[in-house]
């Protein structure tokens, strides 16, 4: 087979690598994409480098490179975040909606702070739709008041 065939082979082996992880990111073909295709601009334009000794260390050196370069790649991309956690201590001080009216003495109301829902107490009744403020949280459940304009 013709070194020029063989180039274009690598080249279009490495193409079809890459395009497939692009598609289907995480899929680790950018290392062996990258492989092939700097193997195949190499022999397509060095004479006898498929034959040669140098093909190996070109391997070894490209593969390398291209695993270094795509884990920093991936770290950037999809750098690690330490698992969220939402504790009622941290809800002091948020503004909710009443969804389920407020008793004292009891947790059966139901407030809406951002997108979540919370079991809610207060000193007086509170009812559904009114604007509130949570000012001490107990367990798994927050207290709440009537939230005043100036707030």
């Amino acid at each position: 087979m013709e070194p020029v065939t063989i180039a274009l082979i690598c080249i279009t082996i490495g193409a079809l690598c890459l395009i497939i992880e692009a598609l289907s990111p995480g899929f680790f073909l950018l290392i062996p994409g990258m492989v092939f295709m700097i193997l195949g601009v190499f022999g397509y334009f060095i004479d006898d480098f498929f034959t040669s000794w140098y093909l190996l260390v070109t391997i070894v050196v490209v593969t390398f490179l291209s695993t270094v370069l795509t884990i920093k790649l991936y770290q950037v991309l999809a750098r690690p975040v330490p698992p969220e956690t939402l504790v009622a201590e941290t809800m002091i001080g948020k503004i909710g909606k009443v969804t389920v009216a407020t008793e004292p003495g009891t947790i059966r109301g139901k407030v809406r702070i951002g997108f979540d829902i919370w079991s809610a107490t207060s000193d007086e009744a509170i009812a559904e739709g009114s604007d509130i403020i949570v000012y001490e949280a107990e367990g798994v459940h927050v207290k709440v008041k009537l939230r005043n304009n100036e707030e």
